[in-house]
């Protein structure tokens, strides 16, 4: 009688004991999220050479510093080798060396590797100005998280500009022939009054 008593209570105990854990394995659980994906965008994903390109990049760790590598590629109708030119129907042709002497040094070539330290809310911001025409691939990849995003944007050559016309007007060719050819009617004409002239004088001579 003791030892069911026993077992009795100690079932008991243990139902008291378990009833809270199931309890609290019964209420609702908040969803685990996974991780947002990073993002990169350039806000101008085509300029010119001469500009720069603004990079956001969104996702990473707070306050966590990033790689951003560049690479570079060429664009379809790049330049053509050095030591020719390009004609208008896409061939080549060889062109003879030039020498000179240049006053100028030519620009620091932009960075392919560079780093950003990412903000309080996942963010950075960064300016990139190239110095090469082509196709640019930038990769920013955190050094805590390990999280990785990529986009591409394209480098045009400047084109050049054609020098303006004085006055805004395409010039005129006709003016300049037209001041000789009223000159010399002048001429005719004049030479038409003294040959009458000197015809009437022979005849009152004459007669």
């Amino acid at each position: 009688m003791r030892l069911s008593r026993i077992i009795m209570a100690l079932s008991v105990g243990l139902a008291v004991v378990a009833a809270p854990t199931a309890a609290g394995a019964a209420q609702p659980q908040p969803p685990v999220y996974p991780p947002a994906q990073p993002s990169l965008i350039l806000v101008d994903p085509t300029i010119t050479l001469g500009e720069t390109f603004t990079l956001k990049g969104s996702g990473f760790q707070p306050l966590e510093t990033a790689d951003i590598d560049v690479s570079i590629s060429d664009l379809p109708m790049a330049a053509p080798a050095e030591g020719t030119a390009r004609r208008s129907d896409g061939s080549t042709v060889a062109m003879a060396a030039v020498s000179y002497t240049s006053t100028l040094t030519a620009p620091q070539a932009a960075p392919t590797h560079f780093t950003v330290t990412v903000d309080a809310n996942d963010d950075f911001t960064v300016t990139y100005r190239p110095t090469r025409v082509g196709r640019h691939t930038f990769t920013a990849t955190g050094r805590t998280s390990a999280r990785t995003a990529s986009t591409t944007g394209t480098v045009f050559p400047v084109r050049p500009t054609r020098p303006p016309h004085h006055g805004g007007h395409l010039p005129v060719t006709g003016g300049s022939i037209g001041t000789p050819l009223k000159f010399g009617g002048g001429l005719a004409g004049a030479g038409a009054v003294l040959l009458l002239a000197s015809l009437a004088w022979r005849r009152r001579r004459l007669g």
